[in-house]
């Protein structure tokens, strides 16, 4: 009896390694040091690299083990490197076969939200722990939008702070409000973005009109906050807002994925930041 070997996938581990550095390196600049002039600091961007590549790593293999337990084809997660403040542009697998219903498509969808949420909360309260609030004079960096949660996990830790101070965030603190922000973008109900798959499996065709509304949101906030949202309605225009059907669309969904489903886009609406940047 024949066995089918797997073959290692050296592909996925190179990209994984070269994020790893990539990410490495963002930390490392993060705490004031240029990796280029002096490698051996490297290891400074471990606690930032580490959490922000656990959080991104939970979310797509979330992902995958779902699409493993329907039998969907799938490959392994993909990281992408690049040579940005955050040191990557995330994550991605491929589903090499169709979904079949849309109880799958609720599953697979929503599974690597929720993942990546799992992981993003405690290390968003454990890096908040060791963040600082500093007099608005002295406080530098980047000035950072806030999601309902964040604001809310915010107050837990540190209370109402000062209007003439600043919150400035621990690198572990940062890579968790990446995470929400990632959470938040994948969960845009629009075209084949998870926010889509799971809006789909609980909407059906409706799914087309609450992404019209988006767009329309993600234009008006781009006009009168950060123009960035333009781009992103421009992106999503161009792949598509509609989701396609699955092969056997008539199977509804049961009760309890019906609240799963409503959970994940309650999810994307307390993850949801106005202005990011």
């Amino acid at each position: 009896m024949e066995t089918r070997k797997r073959s290692i996938p050296f592909a996925n581990v190179a990209l994984f390694l070269f994020t790893l550095l990539t990410t490495l390196a963002a930390g490392t600049l993060q705490r004031g040091f240029n990796p280029l002039e002096e490698p051996i600091q490297l290891w400074h961007g471990i606690p930032f690299s580490l959490t922000l590549l656990l959080i991104l790593g939970a979310h797509e293999f979330g992902h995958y083990f779902m699409s493993r337990r329907h039998r969907i084809d799938v490959t392994l997660p993909y990281f992408i490197p690049a040579p940005s403040f955050i040191g990557t542009f995330g994550a991605f697998i491929k589903m090499k076969s169709p979904i079949m219903d849309r109880r799958t498509l609720l599953d697979v969808g929503a599974a690597g939200p929720l993942a990546g949420m799992v992981i993003a909360i405690p290390v968003l309260i454990v890096g908040l722990m060791l963040s600082e609030i500093q007099p608005k004079e002295t406080a530098v960096g980047i000035q950072l939008g806030s999601s309902l949660f964040f604001s809310v996990l915010n107050w837990i830790v540190h209370g109402v702070i000062p209007e003439n101070a600043d919150l400035v965030l621990h690198p572990v603190a940062f890579s968790g409000w990446i995470g929400l922000l990632v959470t938040c973008l994948n969960l845009l109900p629009v075209g084949q973005l998870d926010g889509g798959h799971v809006a789909y499996a609980v909407l059906g065709f409706k799914q087309e009109t609450l992404a019209r509304v988006v767009i329309v949101a993600l234009v008006l906030l781009g006009i009168t906050g950060w123009s960035g949202w333009l781009i992103w309605a421009a992106i999503l225009l161009f792949m598509g807002i509609s989701h396609p059907p699955v092969v056997y669309d008539w199977i509804p969904l049961d009760r309890r994925r019906k609240i799963i489903g409503w959970i994940t886009l309650a999810v994307f609406a307390c993850t949801f930041t106005p202005a990011p940047f």
